[in-house]
C-alpha cells in the first residue's frame, strides 16, 4: 500500500467501519503525534477520543472528496457528517507517515454553511 492508500484505509476503518482499534493496530505508528487540541499524543488517547466521538455521533460518516500525497505527507479534504442529510463540516487532515505508518496528524475544520456568498460548494 502506498501512503495515499494507507490514509484512506485508516479513515474507512476508524470512522466509517467504527473499528478504531483495528485502525490503530494496522495504520498508526509509534510515536503518534497529534496536533488536534482535543486529542492527546499516542494510540491510547486516540482511541479514547475516537470512542468519545463515535459514541456521541453513532451515525457519523467521513466522505473523502480529494487526496493529495507528496512524499511522507498526505492531505485529505473531507465532508464529515454526524447525521445523514446534514451539511456537516469541511475537514482538511494532514498526515505524516514513516515506514508505512501514520506518525503525525493536523486538522482544520469548518462548518459547511447553509448560505454562501458564491455558488461554489465547499467540495
Amino acid at each position: 500500500m502506498d501512503n495515499r492508500q494507507i490514509v484512506i484505509a485508516f479513515f474507512e476503518q476508524a470512522f466509517n467501519k467504527r473499528e478504531p482499534e483495528l485502525a490503530v493496530e494496522q495504520y498508526l505508528g509509534d510515536p503518534y503525534l497529534q496536533h488536534n487540541p482535543g486529542a492527546g499524543d499516542g494510540s491510547e488517547p486516540f482511541l479514547g477520543y475516537m470512542h468519545w466521538v463515535l459514541g456521541a455521533n453513532p451515525k457519523l460518516r467521513v466522505d473523502i472528496k480529494r487526496v493529495i500525497a507528496e512524499g511522507d505527507f498526505v492531505v485529505t479534504h473531507s465532508n464529515l457528517r454526524n447525521e445523514p442529510g446534514e451539511l456537516g463540516m469541511a475537514v482538511a487532515d494532514f498526515f505524516r507517515l514513516k515506514d508505512g505508518k501514520i506518525v503525525e496528524h493536523w486538522d482544520v475544520i469548518q462548518d459547511v454553511p447553509s448560505e454562501s456568498a458564491n455558488s461554489n460548494t465547499m467540495f
